[in-house]
């Protein structure tokens, strides 16, 4: 397990996240609702336990829960998203594990890692 700093552009927010070896890598999400959420092509993620996640500064942040295409969220109670791309060293050394929400993918994006039409098999 690897403990990561987080936080948000202007700093007020500041969180640790502590990770397992398999999670230390981006999950890129292409669904439409994280590239209205984050201004791009994709997201950078990783599902991880709430327990993971220590704020450590700002208080509590808003959250935001995607409920998927089928109206179901696709994280379980105890799951949050932590956006990989806000910490810092992990926006230096993480690889890209895995694609999810490939059937929206820009058409002009290759391939990085396995891609999945939706979401992984559970």
């Amino acid at each position: 397990m690897t403990t990561y700093q987080g936080k948000c552009h202007c700093g007020h927010h500041q969180w640790d996240v502590t990770l397992q070896e398999d999670q230390s890598k981006h999950i890129l999400c292409h669904c439409d609702t994280c590239k209205i959420l984050g201004g791009g092509a994709f997201t950078m993620n990783q599902i991880i336990p709430k327990s993971a996640l220590k704020i450590t500064s700002g208080g509590e942040p808003g959250n935001y829960k995607y409920k998927g295409d089928s109206g179901n969220s696709v994280m379980g109670p105890d799951t949050i998203i932590a956006r990989t791309a806000l910490l810092p060293e992990a926006r230096k050394k993480f690889d890209v594990g895995a694609e999810i929400y490939g059937k929206d993918k820009m058409t002009w994006e290759k391939e990085i890692a396995t891609t999945f039409e939706t979401l992984p098999p559970s």
